[in-house]
């Protein structure tokens, strides 16, 4: 029967064996790029054009959009987002994430925001380099000048916000066409 399909189609044995074997790297291909919330991140796009597919994330690309970020986020980059999840924000005290979503509040929002970027693309293994030059730390300047102290906390890297507070890197080297992503479990606040 598979014959006559073939035949119907006008292909020999040889040449659906051929098409499979061309086909088939770059359907394996297609299955390796990271998933973050539910949504396969292109290398081709950039990191807002990611993080809008990601269920994860929604949080976060509301607030980006509530701070006006979106085109410096769709720039050329390169950056280094540490992008807290969505559960992240649920741990911020109630009506947090509320009050700073409104417009009186930009530019609180927008420090916060920037205060998860770094300039340049940094990946984990070059952030786990700095950390071990660093005789276990490794300080980040932010986008918005502000401080992040990378370390090592059970083979995960840790970052330390400027009031004390521990997120952890949760996915690493989410590599976006004008950055890299490291997705975290907790919001960063800086002073």
């Amino acid at each position: 029967m598979i014959r006559n399909t073939l035949k119907t189609f006008g292909l020999s044995i040889a040449a659906a064996t051929a098409l499979a074997a061309i086909a088939a790297p770059a359907l394996a291909q297609a299955a390796t790029y990271p998933v973050v919330g539910g949504a396969e991140m292109m290398p081709a796009k950039t990191i807002v054009e990611n993080a809008v597919n990601s269920q994860d994330h929604t949080t976060l690309v509301a607030a980006v959009k509530a701070a006006g970020l979106v085109d410096t986020l769709n720039s050329a980059g390169p950056f280094t987002v540490f992008a807290p999840t969505n559960a992240a924000f649920a741990k911020l005290p109630a009506g947090t994430v509320e009050t700073l979503l409104k417009p009186e509040n930009k530019a609180t929002l927008a420090k916060i925001l920037t205060y998860h970027v770094v300039a340049g693309k940094v990946n984990a293994a070059d952030l786990v380099a700095q950390i071990n030059a660093g005789g276990g730390s490794a300080s980040l300047t932010t986008v918005s000048g502000g401080k992040l102290v990378a370390s090592l906390t059970d083979g995960k890297v840790t970052l330390t916000d400027e009031k004390g507070g521990i997120a952890t890197v949760t996915q690493a080297d989410v590599v976006q066409k004008n950055g890299v992503i490291h997705v975290t479990d907790a919001v960063s606040l800086p002073n």
